[in-house]
């Protein structure tokens, strides 16, 4: 093992602060990962990390060589791929975090032909509707809808998911079609959804004709925190909900949902692409960026 490679054992053991979950990551022994940072502590002639049983921790000079090392590794990982004989040929294993129904919907549906262009390339996908920290998790890259908070990921805009509103058949049936905010005031429900942020339900929304973002409070009967559940009861007729489209085409297409108050959506949704600083010149993240950019792209809002 070189020292280069040392240096990133080093790096992943200090970002996830875990040699177990490192040792995970880089699909490698904990044992091979701990000698390694041992032995690179040798070589230096100081100590890098505070180990303790409950978790691991850079020191004054592990943080001093964190910063480095970073950017060393990054133009270590150009190099390499500059010289290689088919640069358009991605290998190894790239991890991403996405939320359910685009994982399920769009990314898992057309990934064959990813994996048929690049038959060397590994994707790790993680799919869920929380918040998660990439960096602590050892998460390549995320795609996130909805507007982000501060942060020191890179951030690569894509556009913006419309989002329509919608019931159940059988709802509008019961509870009548709204063609204005103000019917929903008129016995109407929503399907309540928590933030992932703040836990908090969220609000009606809808944007005015002359482009103002208002809000109403309306009631919920159920309140649920994943896409799935949130469909699920919008089918089972317990309530209005707001989702993009590509989410529920098919159950628009069958009938089983009705799109309502066309004229009166929420603001569309951003979505973005997120990742840390010393993985933005990875070849592979570049290449599930460009075609994930392509996939999402017809469902964007022009």
């Amino acid at each position: 093992m070189d020292r280069l490679e040392r240096y990133r054992i080093f790096v992943q053991v200090a970002e996830m602060a875990s040699f177990i979950k490192a040792a995970y990551a880089l699909n490698l022994p904990r044992a091979s990962v701990s000698a390694a940072v041992q032995q690179l502590e040798n070589q230096l002639g100081t100590r890098l990390l505070h180990r303790t049983t409950r978790r691991v921790r850079p020191t004054e000079d592990g943080l001093r060589l964190l910063e480095r090392v970073r950017a060393l590794l990054a133009e270590a990982e150009t190099l390499e791929q500059l010289f290689r004989p088919t640069r358009h040929q991605v290998a190894g294993r790239l991890k991403v975090d996405v939320p359910s129904r685009i994982a399920r919907r769009l990314i898992a549906p057309a990934l064959p032909g990813l994996l048929r262009r690049h038959p060397q390339f590994q994707l790790t996908l993680g799919s869920s509707d929380r918040a998660i920290d990439l960096v602590k998790e050892g998460v390549d890259c995320a795609v996130r809808v909805g507007n982000l908070h501060d942060s020191s990921l890179v951030v690569r805009r894509l556009g913006a998911l419309a989002l329509i509103n919608c019931a159940s058949a059988a709802y509008l049936r019961e509870h009548g079609v709204p063609t204005r905010p103000v019917d929903l005031s008129q016995g109407h429900w929503m399907v309540g959804y928590t933030s992932a942020v703040t836990g908090r339900e969220l609000p009606w929304e809808y944007v005015t004709a002359t482009g103002k973002e208002r809000t109403l409070p309306l009631a919920s009967r159920v309140i649920v925190n994943n896409a799935e559940s949130y469909i699920a009861c919008c089918r089972a007729g317990l309530g209005l909900i707001q989702i993009p489209r590509f989410d529920v085409q098919q159950l628009l297409d069958r009938g089983e949902l009705v799109e309502v108050m066309a004229e009166f959506r929420a603001a569309a949704m951003p979505v973005s692409l997120l990742y840390p600083h010393r993985r933005q010149r990875s070849e592979r993240l570049m290449a599930f960026a460009e075609w994930f950019e392509a996939l999402i792209g017809p469902h964007l809002d022009p």
